[in-house]
């Protein structure tokens, strides 16, 4: 038996998919450089097909920041949330390839390609990869009220009563969703997994009690475990994470779980070399400083920096790991 997925607020088939995403692409594209006009001579989009406050809108404005100073314009961050990421995606592909639009992709983007029908965009060759630019674990963490300390304490409950335990999930194919499916299968419990279009709603319904459990990105939830409104239970990486404190791994209970948050940033395919060599070497050194290296480190996220062959490297490993998943649990989207 297959298992779906569905939100009234999340578009849920790949033919709607293409609908919405041709009329984002309707929309004129900015033109083509002039010629004998320096690059860059105008302002630099970035587009985050996810919603606010998730990682990749966190990451963005960090890394964006310093990247638009770096240029000389400024580089503007658009959320075009959607359909998994899939619309934000569609229109930074159907962009002029003239460096004015970059793309700053989530874990979902690996994911999208098995979980709707048709996708108005070859994943990995319709974009050209920049760099990689944060990777991080995702955080199991629990309204107070849920009496559970530990993920053991979490799986007694699940398995006490099955189905009671309320799991928020953001996107029908983020690693956040999958690993609630993993969790399902390698503990042999069931939970009700309720689906938010954005981590932003979910978190706020996780916080106010109207859901029990999460898996989240570090930097989303570190402020209000900080401050007592979430209890952490468990961090996915192999190792702990030095941005939460005494908090375990999965792995330390479910030995080989483990996943990693990422974003990697691209630009629509035939946008010249020497501005994907720009752009690159701009965020690298942005990424290398110190300062930068130390904030990412309080959100429990590692400053990558890669090569543009190494971030395609690791996007088509995500494409096949978690296409794997989807083909073994048998998830669709309705």
């Amino acid at each position: 038996m297959s298992k779906t997925f569905s939100n009234r607020g999340l578009v849920a088939a790949g033919a709607t998919v293409s609908v919405l995403a041709a009329s984002v692409l309707a929309v004129p594209v900015a033109s083509a450089q002039p010629a004998g006009t320096a690059w860059p001579s105008r302002p630099i989009r970035l587009i985050v097909p996810n919603a606010p406050a998730g990682l990749a809108d966190i990451t963005a404005r960090l890394v964006g920041t310093r990247l638009g100073e770096a240029l000389g314009q400024p580089l503007i961050v658009e959320n075009r949330a959607g359909a998994g990421g899939t619309i934000g995606t569609a229109a930074a592909v159907k962009a002029a390839p003239d460096g004015y639009t970059l793309l700053a992709v989530f874990d979902s983007h690996a994911t999208n390609p098995h979980l709707f029908k048709s996708i108005p965009y070859d994943t990995v060759n319709d974009l050209a990869p920049i760099s990689l630019l944060v990777r991080g674990p995702l955080v199991l963490v629990v309204h107070p009220a849920v009496p559970a300390k530990s993920v053991k304490d979490l799986l007694a409950l699940a398995r006490a009563k099955p189905g009671a335990l309320n799991n928020a999930i953001v996107g029908p194919g983020s690693p956040a969703r999958l690993l609630v499916e993993l969790l399902e299968l390698t503990a042999k419990i069931e939970v009700t997994q309720v689906p938010y279009k954005g981590a932003s709603g979910a978190l706020a319904d996780l916080i106010g009690g109207q859901v029990d459990a999460m898996f989240a990105t570090v930097p989303s939830i570190s402020g209000h475990w900080k401050a007592g409104k979430l209890r952490a239970i468990a961090v996915t990486s192999e190792k702990r994470s030095p941005a939460l404190p005494g908090v375990p791994t999965m792995n330390e209970t479910l030995p080989g779980f483990d996943a990693e948050a990422w974003v990697a940033l691209l630009a629509p395919a035939r946008t010249p070399s020497d501005i994907i060599t720009r752009v690159h070497a701009e965020t690298v050194k942005i990424l290398a400083q110190p300062e930068m290296r130390e904030r990412l480190g309080e959100q429990g996220l590692e400053a990558v920096g890669s090569t543009p062959a190494q971030a395609d490297k690791w996007i088509r490993t995500q494409i096949e790991r978690w296409g794997r998943v989807i083909r073994e649990q048998k998830i669709v989207i309705e």
